[in-house]
């Protein structure tokens, strides 16, 4: 499970998805599928969330990596790359950009 601090020595990625309602809920499953069968387990993985607006145009998606390396390795797996592809033919875009945590109020 996420957990937000700025104390914390982890990296954070946000990823914003882009669509339209008729395809959030095969995204969202898409999503939930990759972290269930496969991103969960990868090496560093500490949590993440997935969230939905209330027009079902954007998911945004937050999650803890040990280290900014093990996030690039998840990516350049040949199953999340072929997963992203499945990803990508159900939206209009999506980028992850790692942040760092500056300050939790």
């Amino acid at each position: 499970m996420p957990k937000i601090s700025d104390q914390a020595h982890c990296q954070t990625v946000l990823t914003t998805f882009e669509m339209t309602p008729g395809t959030c809920y095969d995204l969202l499953e898409e999503l939930k599928d990759a972290y269930a069968e496969f991103i969960s387990r990868q090496p560093g993985f500490i949590g993440a969330g997935l969230h939905v607006n209330d027009a079902q145009t954007r998911i945004a998606n937050y999650s803890q990596w040990e280290r900014r390396e093990d996030f690039l390795a998840m990516l350049r797996t040949p199953e999340m790359r072929e997963r992203n592809r499945r990803i990508a033919a159900l939206c209009k875009s999506f980028e992850p950009v790692m942040y760092d945590v500056a300050k939790v109020f």
